[in-house]
């Protein structure tokens, strides 16, 4: 067994106060020795026999001598989180390193190994050093030549599926090349690895189902889930994303097969966040699925049977949520995706006061659209104090972003948050949401049942409450009709209209519909990405209300402050910054949110924020603050630039 001293690798930022030291230990999984195994020692110092084996033991030592120095590096562009659980950002960029797995790496096992492969990128030396010559054409090129020669392979693809399919075969296979990829095209490329193409991986996950990329916990683990999680490879985690598949996106109860969402939001985590990818780590629980056609579907992954329900259910996620702080410990990001309404609410209410837990569907998505009602603003003046706002959908999103918009006006205006609601109204399937529906209706829709004759229809709704702001959360397409968006347009000079829904199937409008019934006067934005529109010789740029936005940039927030609860000021710190990125060019063109272009600065200024407000509320652990936080989160963001490789 081979350990490195924690003195070897000193993570050196540059960064006053952002310092943070570092341990790499051979990992706790039982292996067997093969020759493999002895021959990657010899790029380590040590010595042949004559019949070509490796002495160990004198690599061994060698090693073990060289580990036991201090390293001390004085400029180190990247620290690659909070914890550099490899050690190679202990140096800088053009310095090399070991190409770790469970020993090092070399020759066949090494181009198999997705944290360490370059492909055709090994240099000469790097292929004699790791026994690579005849394992790869003789050519060598580089990252950014792979980088273009993805993309035209990519853009040959008539289907976004076979993209979407492409990307995480790329994943599986050379994870710095996949992570380069997304970070330099993430505009293009942002709607294959998530949504709207992410909504039908998930539909059909049991046929295109290859190989298996995070955790798989069902009922058939219950009494064993610390030991599943033990199971996997990675033991330095950060950031659980976890789902139980019963409300994905807005297509509905997908069971087992959900787990595209946690696996495409951790990949969003790395590129658009700077975590790491070996901290993150995607799980389902699977407690079966009542989708009658996914039971009947022979190529269905998950259990055949119908959703546990009750105390079955809650005893199976407490199970979960203990065992993730008994291995991960306390500052583990834990974020809920897709859970359904009954289940969501209550988790993060169950599970706030005692875990880092966070749920992107109620708190991120309402953080995101706070920011684009804040940019908003620019174009129709006054605050949000003076504007109505009707939802359409009483779900999480939309109870969540209501709740969201109503402690910013209180935050702002000093008034009570009873007081800042009685402005946002709530229609769900049954209509406008009144306090004569308030014994009938769920606990969470309840501070949202004002004083009001029964509406049932939504455009009836839109002219008896004369919203400034209309926003569909509804997972309902097409349903801000045409005299919907008239009559928003008759009511206002300049309609706020945010249609949500995902996928782009769901959406309440197009952006072609919205600009075009509203005589290219509405604000717009939605959930899934629409193209520019032309209306009477003017290009209107539509915005996209993504979480992609929030949430890289406030779980890295979370984990470079090691915070150790999440509180609603942090979301509100995250929107204001959010919305502080835009620029002149931006609202020249009715833009609402900024270009993704520039998203891991964005990030940055977003995690500098919210870890300055955990800070500030006294729930960040790692002491002393750094002075400069949003040059500290972008010193500790995973660089996916190759390597090389001693």
């Amino acid at each position: 067994m081979i350990s490195l001293s924690a003195s070897s690798f000193l993570n050196k930022t540059g960064v006053p106060g952002c310092s943070t030291h570092l341990s790499l230990r051979q990992p706790r999984t039982r292996t067997r020795t093969s020759p493999a195994f002895f021959r990657v020692f010899s790029t380590l110092g040590s010595n042949r026999d004559p019949n070509g084996s490796v002495l160990i033991e004198a690599a061994s030592s060698s090693l073990e001598t060289s580990a036991s120095a201090d390293i001390v590096v004085p400029k180190s562009t990247v620290s690659g989180g909070v914890q550099d659980v490899y050690g190679e950002d202990a140096a800088t960029e053009d310095m090399p390193i070991t190409p770790w797995s469970l020993s090092v790496a070399s020759g066949y096992t090494l181009l198999r190994d997705p944290h360490h492969n370059k492909g055709l990128a090994f240099s000469h030396r790097e292929r004699d050093a790791h026994y690579l010559r005849g394992l790869l054409p003789p050519t060598v090129i580089s990252q950014d030549l792979q980088v273009k020669k993805m993309m035209h392979t990519l853009r040959q693809y008539q289907v976004p599926l076979q993209r979407y399919m492409a990307m995480m075969d790329l994943q599986e296979t050379n994870e710095r090349l996949f992570y380069k990829l997304l970070i330099d095209n993430v505009e293009e490329l942002l709607p294959v690895v998530y949504t709207p193409t992410v909504g039908e991986a998930c539909q059909k996950y049991g046929s295109i189902f290859l190989r298996p990329q995070g955790l798989f916990i069902s009922l058939k683990e219950k009494g064993k889930i610390l030991e599943v999680l033990r199971n996997w490879p990675e033991k330095n985690i950060q950031v659980i994303v976890v789902t139980d598949g019963e409300r994905i996106l807005g297509l509905g109860d997908l069971g087992c097969q959900g787990m595209g969402i946690p696996v495409g939001k951790l990949s969003l985590y790395t590129a658009l966040g700077g975590v790491r990818p070996s901290a993150c780590l995607p799980v389902t629980i699977d407690v079966g699925t009542n989708n009658e056609k996914l039971l009947n579907d022979e190529f269905y992954i998950g259990l055949r049977q119908r959703r546990a329900t009750g105390e079955e259910y809650s005893e199976l996620m407490h199970e979960f949520m203990t065992a993730v702080k008994q291995n991960y410990g306390e500052k583990v990001v834990i974020q809920f995706e897709d859970f359904a309404n009954h289940n969501a609410f209550d988790l993060l209410a169950k599970y706030g006061t005692t875990h880092l837990v966070f749920n992107d569907d109620i708190q991120g998505t309402a953080s995101v659209v706070l920011a684009g009602l804040i940019a908003a603003l620019r174009f129709v003046g006054g605050s949000l104090s003076n504007h109505r706002f009707l939802f359409l959908g009483a779900g999480e999103a939309g109870t969540g972003i209501a709740e969201l918009i109503a402690l910013e006006i209180s935050k702002k205006t000093q008034i009570p948050l009873e007081e800042a609601r009685k402005n946002i109204w709530l229609v769900d399937s049954k209509g406008l949401i009144v306090s004569s529906r308030k014994e009938s209706i769920q606990h969470f829709k309840k501070p949202w049942a004002h004083d009001h004759a029964p509406i049932q229809d939504l455009v009836d709704a839109v002219k008896a409450i004369k919203p400034t702001v209309l926003i569909g959360t509804s997972g309902v397409g097409q349903t801000f009709t045409q005299e919907v968006v008239e009559t928003m347009a008759k009511l206002n000079e300049k309609p706020i209209i945010l249609a949500l829904s995902n996928p782009t199937s769901q959406s309440e409008c197009t952006a072609e519909e919205a600009y075009r019934w509203s005589e290219g006067r509405a604000i717009f934005a939605s959930g899934s990405p629409f193209a520019a529109v032309e209306y009477e010789g003017k290009t209107f740029v539509p915005g996209q209300a993504n979480n992609a936005y929030i949430f890289p940039g406030f779980g890295l927030g979370l984990i470079m402050s090691g915070t150790i609860r999440v509180h609603d000021d942090m979301l509100l710190a995250a929107s204001e910054a959010l919305a502080e990125q835009l620029m002149e060019e931006h609202y020249e063109k009715g833009m609402i949110f900024p270009p993704f272009r520039n998203i891991r600065k964005i990030s940055a200024r977003i995690a500098a924020r919210v870890a300055a407000k955990a800070y500030e509320l006294g729930l960040a652990t790692r002491l002393p603050q750094p002075k400069e936080l949003e040059q500290c989160a972008e010193s500790s963001m995973y660089s996916p630039s190759y390597r090389s490789y001693r």
